[in-house]
């Protein structure tokens, strides 16, 4: 078993790069201590409508939420999800996790401190510029605004 490895119905696998996207969703969603309905909602909506995620195991998802959850609770977590983040999800996709965590961070119409901090390691760690960031966060306001 490596780091990079998840039990999955008792079978290891290796993270693929849209568990990376799941993982990062759900990081985002728990960052603030409540994962919402609204947020639950947006993850499944996107893993379940998006081509990135057209090969998707949605078996995975559960087992993915309690990775992130089990890395939360230790004391160097978010060090190792990024870690397992570097390691398994291609820079091309860097902008895509960035922006379908924003969407998740929206869903519930307020983004919380703890997700406004989370968004900014997420920038750092997958480097996005701020610029590329400004307009990202842009779109997913956006996106999700209400009258």
């Amino acid at each position: 078993m490596t780091e990079s490895d998840i039990d999955i119905a008792g079978e290891l696998t290796p993270l693929t790069p849209q568990d990376c996207l799941v993982v990062l969703m759900v990081a985002v969603s728990a960052s603030d201590t409540t994962v919402r309905t609204s947020e639950l909602i947006k993850i499944e909506s996107q893993v379940n409508t998006l081509p990135i995620f057209g090969e998707f195991d949605i078996d995975r998802l559960a087992p993915l939420s309690n990775l992130v959850f089990d890395l939360f609770s230790e004391e160097d977590g978010l060090d190792a999800l990024f870690g397992l983040i570097r390691d398994n999800l291609p820079d091309r996709l860097n902008e895509t996790a960035y922006a379908l965590c924003c969407d998740v961070a929206a869903a519930d119409g307020a983004i919380r401190q703890g997700e406004l901090r989370m968004l900014e390691e997420m920038r750092d760690e997958l480097n996005i510029d701020r610029l590329h960031a400004g307009a990202i966060e842009r779109g997913a306001r956006a996106r999700h605004m209400t009258l």
